[in-house]
């Protein structure tokens, strides 16, 4: 622990990670809620969130596979803007996720699903007892999982709230896993990598990218919104997949650029993210390059696929991020403190009736 940052909810809320998984990944008994969404017969599932919570359904779709299931990651804010397109005439599980289960886009993606798609099956994995989520019925098959009150984050940027989500979706969607047995690992491996994560993410740059393939290219979206959120915009922050990267984003470096390579646990796909490391140090020999995962400078080993993996490596964001915003004199729970641009819950959403 930080001293002088542990005053903050930020940083107490994701250093409580590896504990929040022990206990959760024992006592959440994933098996029940697999036998119901195969009660519901369906042969699509939608994850729909805002913000992080849809950055969860895109790490979910890119990494896990999908056993005859198509799946889908469907943004509320995609849902509320065009609902009769995206939903009429549908059927699919849809799978909620949200910190408080109360956000505008929730209200109006919920209001969408009874006036459009009544019947179709919802399962709501949310951290709030009290949010729309968790009290709200449709009127077809229902199932809600409140997670621990821990995950409920109080600060502005969402850390233990996404990797518990993350972690229980894939408990139920990944059946070759063992979720219990995941998230102590992952704990244990948040344990050993932290005092690696804080030492290197007291250095700040100018500006950061992020990038990793397949799971990791959306981990690095994440770990991109974290610094940019964190620091309030104050450290221009960027996201693409290791090959994507070298497609005009690259561009984006500048002299004090930091570029953080998710490396990937499968030993093909982590041939490329190795080649990018090689070119950015020879393109920019007086930049900072840090490759984290297998064949990485920070972490060791991890076990798993990489899609279970996505919270040891956004840990490493959310570290930076909480480490820069205090440096650079913010409050860390409310980067935009005393502005009213952004707020934890997004508010100032006018919403629309929806007519079938």
């Amino acid at each position: 622990m930080i001293p002088e940052l542990a005053h903050f909810a930020t940083y107490r809320e994701l250093m409580a990670q590896p504990q929040i998984w022990r206990a959760w990944g024992p006592s959440f008994d994933a098996q029940e809620v697999r036998e119901w969404v195969v009660q519901q017969d369906i042969d699509e599932v939608w994850f729909c969130g805002a913000g992080t919570s849809a950055y969860v359904g895109d790490i979910l779709v890119a990494g896990l596979a999908t056993h005859g299931v198509r799946l889908r990651s469907v943004p509320t804010t995609d849902i509320v803007a065009r609902p009769n397109a995206l939903l009429t005439g549908c059927r699919p599980l849809v799978v909620n996720f949200g910190r408080s289960g109360n956000s505008a886009e929730t209200l109006g993606t919920l209001s969408a699903l009874d006036v459009l798609a009544p019947y179709a099956p919802r399962l709501n994995i949310t951290c709030n007892p009290q949010g729309a989520l968790a009290l709200r019925q449709g009127e077809g098959p229902q199932k809600t999982i409140v997670l621990p009150p821990e995950t409920h984050d109080q600060g502005f940027a969402m850390t233990s709230s996404f990797s518990t989500m993350l972690l229980t979706a894939l408990a139920i969607f990944d059946r070759n896993a063992n979720g219990a047995e995941m998230m102590c690992q992952l704990a244990d491996a948040f344990d050993a990598h932290i005092p690696s994560f804080l030492a290197d993410a007291q250095t700040m740059p100018k500006r950061v990218v992020y990038v990793g393939s397949g799971a990791l290219a959306f981990a690095a979206r994440e770990s991109s919104l974290k610094s940019l959120e964190l620091t309030a915009g104050q450290i221009p922050s960027l996201w693409d997949s290791s090959l994507g990267f070298r497609h005009g984003p690259k561009s984006f470096v500048l002299a004090d650029t930091a570029i953080v390579v998710l490396m990937s646990s499968d030993p093909y796909t982590r041939q490329y993210d190795i080649d990018l490391v090689s070119e950015l140090h020879a393109q920019f020999p007086n930049n900072r390059v840090i490759s984290i995962g297998p064949d990485g400078m920070l972490a060791q080993e991890l076990h798993g696929p990489d899609v279970w993996n996505v919270p040891i490596y956004v840990a490493f964001a959310q570290l930076q991020g909480a480490l820069w915003s205090h440096a650079l004199g913010l409050n860390v729970d409310n980067p935009f403190d005393g502005k009213g641009t952004l707020s934890r819950v997004v508010d100032g959403v006018k919403l629309y009736e929806v007519r079938a």
